[in-house]
């Protein structure tokens, strides 16, 4: 890594390795002046994509080579952890893998491919290394069209993203968006609430997902789907009470989010989290959209009685799964009423069910005082159930055509349709991203990494705003280093106090200070 610096140089005072001069012949090949008329498109995120050319290629690979494509399509998803591969000494360099991609961009896969592999400036099987894809082990000592094929697939991908704006890379370009943007949307997830020690879902080993072996599931996700849980709703409730908000506190990063409301420059904060921490740090539900619901309300499944969430916690973590009181009253007066199949000696006849069968009206297999109460249903959105309505319709009607900057924030942006706000916004409207490890899937503007609070506690810092919050510390010191080979990607470490990391669990993607992302529903 080296130093955030204003000379170019490094921490130790070195100048930066200086571009490849093949690299530089290419980008010079005989449109330079081809290249300046399109800066501006470029700038704006408009890429002359000519994703035509790619889709004629990919249909004249031979169809009786199905075989093979399988493989290249595995290859593709074989992807290195950041999009660049750095552990390879035959691979493309990243400032090398930036410029390939810029180009691409800038004049089209027919072209781009005229300009390297075509022009013999470079072999397809290293160009593939500048968009992320490691040569396949199949296709080792075969000759060098046998690439291109994969190559083809790869330029396809890459076009697929929205393309970087050049003009954003700095930590205070970042700065200088938080002050003069007026319109910000902020989208969460779980790694801005991770430092209450609130566990995440999708970890390895430390993660929620990772401790559900025992309840049998073929999918840990199904704690979460709609269907298993009308089917037996003991399975969600053994865990609900792991993942129960159990603090009136909030975080730093909660505290930022408020500080962009007081200051008027809050659009909407588009969260994951089921944790409800958003409300508890006062941002207002005209400036909120709960995307995946919260534990705030909850509902019966039989009559649709609501009720405040938190007077349901007492039962949930004692293992007891709450019922509503409103069916069990109402049903007091109502039992000898019912139409009722009765045997012979004058008692009710009791319907066979199969095992696993779930039937609001019985409770034989839960444990509940009334027969005929419904289960209560925590107001958090499962898998399987719609997404809010105020989601699709504020993004649509109303954010989209006045948000000026996107921060995306603890979240690696993996469950639809959440996934698809940002590039589904205008790809002119620059983008931040803050997490503990970078997204492939998404071009940011600027990568911000590191624990979310330590992050947005440096931002305010340079933008000479106050973020007063308990867990930002007197004299707080952090040290910001640009990741070498992308001069828009940097770290943020707390340096003073020193942070204990004694005892912390595997800090994964998205973080903050303990640990990995955590996305409500699956995130």
């Amino acid at each position: 890594m080296a130093s955030e610096s204003a000379n170019g140089k490094n921490g130790n005072g070195a100048t930066q390795a200086k571009k490849s001069s093949r690299l530089r012949n290419v980008v010079n090949y005989d449109e330079k002046q081809h290249m300046a008329e399109i800066e501006e498109d470029i700038q704006h995120g408009v890429a002359h994509t000519n994703m035509s050319e790619l889709e004629e290629r990919v249909a004249e690979l031979n169809g009786d080579n199905w075989e093979s494509e399988s493989l290249f399509e595995d290859a593709i998803s074989g992807l290195a952890d950041d999009g660049i591969i750095t552990d390879d000494p035959e691979a493309c360099t990243p400032e090398e893998a930036v410029e390939y991609r810029q180009l691409l961009r800038a004049v089209g896969p027919q072209v781009f491919c005229k300009r390297t592999v075509d022009a013999g400036v470079i072999t397809a099987k290293k160009l593939l290394t500048a968009f992320g894809i490691r040569p396949p082990a199949f296709l080792e000592g075969a000759e060098d069209d046998s690439y291109f094929s994969l190559l083809i697939l790869a330029l396809a991908r890459e076009l697929q993203k929205r393309a970087k704006l050049t003009k954003y890379n700095t930590v205070d370009d970042a700065v200088h968006l938080l002050q003069t943007s007026k319109n910000i949307i902020v989208l969460t997830g779980a790694g801005i609430s991770t430092s209450l020690g609130i566990p995440d879902f999708r970890s390895k080993g430390t993660g929620l997902y990772s401790k559900l072996a025992h309840l049998g599931l073929s999918d840990p996700q199904e704690v979460f789907d709609i269907r298993v849980f009308k089917q037996d709703p003991t399975i969600f409730y053994s865990v609900a009470r792991d993942i129960l908000p159990s603090t009136e506190r909030f975080t730093p990063t909660h505290a930022f989010i408020a500080l962009l409301q007081q200051k008027g420059k809050l659009l909407t904060n588009y969260s994951q989290n089921i944790d409800n921490l958003e409300a508890k740090a006062g941002i207002t539900p005209d400036k909120l959209i709960q995307c995946h619901g919260s534990f705030a309300t909850a509902t019966c499944v039989k009559c649709g009685h609501k009720v405040v969430g938190d007077t349901l916690f007492p039962e949930i973590r004692a293992g007891k799964i709450p019922r509503c009181r409103k069916c069990s009253q109402g049903s007091r007066g109502t039992n000898n009423s019912r139409k009722r199949k009765m045997n012979k000696d004058g008692t009710e006849k009791k319907p066979r069910r199969r095992p696993g069968d779930y039937d609001s009206n019985s409770d034989s297999e839960f444990d509940t005082p009334s027969n005929n109460s419904g289960v209560m249903k925590p107001d958090i959105t499962f898998f399987g159930e719609q997404l809010p309505d105020e989601f699709s319709k504020r993004l649509t009607e109303h954010d989209r055509d006045l948000v000026d900057l996107v921060i995306v924030i603890g979240t690696s942006l993996k469950v639809a349709p959440v996934s698809e706000v940002v590039p589904f916004l205008p790809p002119n409207i620059p983008q931040i991203y803050i997490s503990r490890t970078p997204v492939t899937h998404v071009n940011f503007d600027i990568d911000l990494l590191g624990d979310c609070d330590v992050v947005v506690a440096e931002l305010c810092r340079r933008a000479g705003w106050d973020l007063n919050h308990e867990m930002v510390p007197e004299g707080q010191v952090i040290e910001v280093e640009e990741v070498e080979g992308f001069k828009s990607r940097h770290t943020f470490a707390q340096v003073h106090p020193k942070i204990e990391t004694e005892g912390e669990g595997e800090k994964a993607a998205d973080g903050t200070n303990g640990g990995p992302v955590k996305e409500e529903n699956g995130e």
